[in-house]
């Protein structure tokens, strides 16, 4: 069995520009959690979510320079771990800037999104997930190592549901965890703006220059948005 690894980032933002501030991970019974001063200030707006102040930071040592880098890299990097991660894509190309690549990762967000395929949750945000689920645990919100106590227990509900659905043994559903995670999710409708509510191949029949629009928004963003951008290029042909 492979070893499972949570992890989560909290950062300057959220956007590709951003950087490292806090790290979390929970493997097993050991669990750690650490406080970087990155290379750029972290704005109030960020640290109005993660309560992360340039204060509490001016004198930690940046992440590489940190007697914890190697052993995080060499635990995250290991080939027989999975990291597990709450939009994975974003908290890998945050780590990625510090020269770590794990070899295998479960996107526990992408993951909700297969196990609902009539999209009737309204937000798949952790936090969000973690009372629709009535996940009863002590754990801060928008803390590394809180949201990482979430997103353990969230996995297993996950991969619980999973193996019931596909009727596949915990390996198997592992495996396909990983698969899963690998592809941007495919979405079928929007929950935002004047066709909230609405199923995006109907709207691409009345309004195909929405969708243009939206992709060129999405595409010049400097968010994270790999699951948009496919599916808006799905639909358009593209």
């Amino acid at each position: 069995m492979n070893d499972v690894i949570f992890f989560d980032t909290e950062t300057t933002g959220n956007t590709e520009k951003d950087f490292l501030c806090q790290i979390a991970y929970k493997s097993g019974n050991d669990s750690f959690v650490g406080f970087y001063k990155p290379p750029i200030k972290v704005p109030p707006e960020a640290s109005a979510v993660h309560h992360i102040t340039n204060k509490m930071l001016e004198n930690k040592p940046a992440f590489r320079q940190s007697e914890d880098f190697s052993r995080i890299k060499e635990l995250l990097e290991n080939k027989n771990a999975i990291v597990v991660a709450h939009n994975a894509p974003f908290d890998l190309m945050i780590i990625k800037k510090e020269d770590i690549i794990p070899a295998n990762f479960i996107c526990t967000l992408r993951l909700a999104r297969y196990l609902d395929p009539d999209e009737k949750i309204e937000k798949y945000n952790l936090q969000y997930l973690r009372y629709l689920l009535d996940i009863e645990i002590d754990a801060t919100a928008h803390d590394a190592l809180g949201d990482v106590l979430v997103l353990e227990k969230l996995y297993e509900r996950l991969k619980k549901k999973l193996i019931e659905q596909e009727k596949i043994s915990e390996e198997e559903a592992i495996q396909k965890m990983i698969e899963i995670s690998s592809h941007p999710s495919l979405f079928t409708s929007i929950k935002f703006g004047k066709y909230s509510g609405k199923k995006i191949e109907e709207i691409k029949k009345v309004d195909r220059g929405y969708l243009e629009w939206l992709l060129a928004q999405k595409i010049d963003s400097d968010q994270i948005d790999e699951d948009w951008i496919y599916t808006l290029k799905h639909y358009l042909g593209k």
